[in-house]
């Protein structure tokens, strides 16, 4: 019989920022690591390495996660990796992490930026999730992203955080059409957290820091560590009974 702690989880955006911390999260908490990345294969291998010195398995696996007609393909090689690597045919954790940043104001949005941003954060979601149920084990669980930027308004996300409202939209659906397999589905929405995703803004903006920790309630900019462990948390056992909720980790900005 598998030990109930072996559960295997698949993170996209899984080499960096959130998603990174995400895996190392799971991981200390005994689960097994698919740590999916579109192109920084030695960034991966990085995680990879951390996570089998905690003593999980892990393996790294590249997708694009904008490119939807790859998702068959990246699911057959995947049932290979899983029986190979696991002697399984499922994996039980779905972490919807991947994320790409195209800032800009509504007037100026260009359709490219506009169809960029629509793959990987709405398309990319619906369908490698869809593509995904056939490989989910029964009781798992599914975590989307979303924003704080869903809830309040800040000038030059309307498309991104209109797709990331699409999402929280989508969760709820989820959660009501895979609960007769016992899977709980639910979005978590960090704040602004210091990542390279975001490091461009602050270097940009020399001021941004310091008017962030006044809008916060706990008074600073968040940091990874701040959203690894409630994604950890909604893969437990502990979070069994929650689902199609949307959960703001973002220190209380803007309240």
């Amino acid at each position: 019989m598998m030990e109930s702690g072996n559960k295997i989880a698949l993170v996209t955006g899984g080499s960096r920022g959130l998603g990174k911390n995400m895996a190392l999260a799971l991981a200390k908490k005994g689960t097994d690591v698919i740590v999916v990345y579109r192109s920084k294969a030695e960034e991966a291998e990085e995680v990879v390495a951390t996570i089998e010195a905690l003593g999980r398995k892990s393996v790294a696996v590249q997708l694009d996660t904008a490119n939807v007609h790859t998702f068959d393909a990246f699911f057959k090689s995947l049932s290979v990796i899983l029986q190979e690597k696991w002697g399984r045919n499922s994996f039980d954790f779905l972490i919807n992490n991947a994320g790409i940043d195209r800032r800009s104001a509504f007037a100026d949005t260009s359709e490219e930026a506009f169809d960029e941003l629509m793959n990987v954060h709405f398309k990319g979601v619906y369908f490698l999730t869809q593509k995904a149920l056939g490989y989910m084990a029964d009781n798992g669980r599914i975590v989307n992203l979303s924003t704080g930027l869903a809830r309040f308004s800040t000038p030059g996300y309307a498309a991104y955080a209109s797709m990331k409202g699409a999402v929280e939209t989508l969760t709820k659906y989820l959660a009501k059409e895979l609960g007769h397999r016992g899977i709980t589905v639910n979005v978590v929405a960090p704040g602004i957290i210091h990542t390279d995703f975001t490091k461009n803004a602050f270097d940009a903006h020399p001021g941004l820091e310091d008017y962030m920790k006044t809008i916060t309630a706990l008074g600073r900019v968040g940091m990874p560590d701040d959203i690894g462990g409630v994604v950890a948390f909604l893969c437990s056992d502990e979070a069994r009974w929650i689902t199609a909720q949307r959960i703001e980790a973002s220190g209380g900005m803007n309240l």
